[in-house]
């Protein structure tokens, strides 16, 4: 898929973050974006703010509000969409969640909700809009994070969901190729979202202390990375230079990337240590 003029964009979780910068910008290609989130009234922001980038006349823009952990829901909602606006010749799975706590304090309940949101609610769309896909062909984009590459304290939940969405995503694409549809997977690097803003609130100081010399990038640049990635058919698309410097560091020496988070971990201890004596 080289050229997204005319064709027709679905984006869960288009109502924030990676995925409204991503509207937008597919809305400047000359694209009809359809956004799904929870919120309405975010959706309808979302919406107008992507309406209005539009490259021409003609393009059409739709929103529907949905849980994507519901699966009777996602199944309705989906549906109706192809209804009312075609099947999507992209999708873009970009909703998700982040709740980085310390193992012992993240209970049975807020992993299970993790895996729905950030697991689940792929699979739930997917399931819905295949069959109308696999007529006539396209890609999937599943977003996962580099914390799905690289384990990082504090996100015992989340990377475990991350993880599984590539390697879901990595199966996925094998199933779907003879079916003329190509599945990516987007690894994203901390982005300056809201979902981050949320993030940071309940980030033990150990996770700050591994994070703060990573560059944060901005959701526009993500987007038109992942852009760049549908173009050139690349699975594993990693926005930024660092996150591709992260990867192949965790590929080639895992030890020494390991042996960096160390070092960031027990300088934090040590001085909660202090502070406490």
């Amino acid at each position: 898929m080289k050229a997204f003029k005319g064709k027709i964009v679905y984006i869960a979780g288009g109502s924030s973050g990676i995925g409204r910068a991503a509207a937008g910008l597919f809305a400047r290609e000359g694209a009809h974006v359809v956004i799904f989130a929870r919120n309405s009234d975010r959706l309808q922001e979302a919406h107008a703010e992507v309406e209005a980038k539009r490259l021409k006349e003609g393009q059409r823009f739709a929103w529907y509000a949905v849980d994507i952990t519901d699966e009777p829901a996602v199944m309705e909602t989906m549906e109706r969409a192809v209804k009312d606006f075609g099947a999507p010749d992209l999708l873009v799975n970009s909703a998700g969640r982040a709740m980085p706590k310390y193992f012992e304090e993240i209970t049975a309940g807020q992993f299970d909700e993790t895996m729905k949101i950030n697991v689940y609610g792929i699979r739930h769309t997917l399931a819905a809009l295949l069959p109308h896909m696999s007529e006539k062909g396209g890609a999937v984009v599943n977003v996962s994070s580099v914390a799905g590459l690289i384990g990082v304290f504090g996100y015992t939940d989340y990377s475990a969901s991350k993880f599984a969405v590539i390697g879901f995503s990595e199966a996925l694409r094998s199933e779907l190729k003879p079916l003329g549809i190509m599945v990516s997977v987007l690894c994203p690097p901390d982005t300056d979202t809201p979902g981050l803003e949320a993030e940071n609130r309940t980030k033990p100081p150990e996770t700050h202390a591994i994070s703060k010399n990573a560059k944060m990038m901005q959701p526009e640049d993500v987007a038109r990375a992942m852009i760049k990635g549908i173009r050139s058919n690349t699975f594993l698309i990693l926005p930024g230079f660092d996150s591709k410097l992260s990867v192949l560091a965790k590929r080639l020496w895992p030890g020494l990337v390991e042996r960096i988070m160390d070092r960031a971990i027990a300088g934090c201890q040590q001085k909660k240590k202090r502070k406490q004596s």
